[in-house]
């Protein structure tokens, strides 16, 4: 599996980005990147971005939760950010993200009494760990996000960004986030969305993952996330909905889970206004203290 690594001058001086890298190396050779921020003695909040972001996405949330005494973990997903990043597209698989993470953060950093955070594949990698180990989740919280099976259709805002990245010759990953913000980014943040791809050559996990969505019953993650389904609608921990008001692509999924899932029973589920599908880059500080309030009423 030829893979490829960023040069680490690509992320030097990055735009409120202060945070020092830290590394874990998977059984079959990937480095994989994460942030350990807060005291280590509490319990840790598990931030898991999607597509096509990386840790970078959670700059103005990991200050505001370390400053309510929480321990904040957020790693680059395979083919994101500072971890490694395989250069075929046949390389990535859902399967082999959720093992990717589960090896990360279940194995190798052993987390327990965790507060899961996920949106976009965030959601839809981190349901999966919830369901295959809840013992080690204390609570959940989603924004934005889902855990497809295939059995019904995905939105057109979905279909329409999967084209999207099939046709576009060049992946400008930076002027993604710009053209789906709320607000104006700034030329400094743009360039560190972009910061982890050099070239075309590293973003063949970004250009995979939106083919990776079940969308079908014969997808192969079909079974995987009917069973994890079947962990969910037991699940009695506190499960927290925090959608935005402003997200074309999963608007109004949060109403599956707060219908089906025992631990969303009778949450006060906030809506985050003001924010697009990437709401932790509209409104990071806001969500984040929607999770430490979360967490200190639970």
């Amino acid at each position: 599996m030829p893979v490829l690594r960023t040069p680490d001058e690509r992320f030097a001086s990055l735009s409120e980005y202060p945070f020092a890298p830290n590394y874990v190396e998977t059984a079959d050779g990937l480095r994989v990147h994460y942030l350990d921020e807060g005291p280590s003695s509490s319990a840790p909040v598990l931030l898991l971005h999607g597509e096509p972001t990386w840790s970078y996405l959670y700059r103005t949330m990991i200050p505001v939760l370390v400053a309510a005494g929480h321990r904040c973990f957020a790693p680059d997903l395979v083919g994101f950010g500072r971890s490694d990043k395989p250069s075929q597209q046949a390389d990535y698989s859902y399967q082999r993200h959720v093992d990717w993470m589960s090896e990360v953060l279940l194995d190798r950093l052993d987390l327990g009494d965790i507060t899961f955070f996920g949106q976009d594949w965030g959601g839809l990698i981190g349901l999966r760990l919830l369901a295959a180990q809840p013992d080690r989740f204390a609570r959940g919280v989603i924004a934005n996000t889902g855990l497809p099976t295939g059995d019904h259709p995905m939105s057109e805002a979905f279909s329409a960004w999967k084209q999207f990245v099939h046709d576009s010759a060049e992946f400008r990953i930076g002027n993604v986030l710009a053209r789906a913000a709320v607000g104006t980014l700034s030329p400094e943040v743009i360039a560190a969305y972009d910061a982890p791809f050099p070239d075309e050559s590293y973003k063949a996990g970004a250009r995979a993952f939106p083919t990776l969505v079940p969308v079908a019953p014969d997808d192969p993650a079909h079974e995987a996330n009917c069973a994890a389904w079947e962990v969910l609608d037991r699940f009695e921990k506190p499960f927290l909905c925090a959608f935005s008001d402003g997200d074309p692509i999963f608007l109004g999924a949060e109403h599956q889970f707060i219908d089906r899932v025992p631990g969303a029973a009778g949450l006060d589920h906030p809506t985050i206004e003001g924010a697009g599908h990437f709401v932790q880059e509209d409104q990071g500080p806001q969500l984040a203290r929607v999770i430490a309030t979360f967490i200190g009423q639970t």
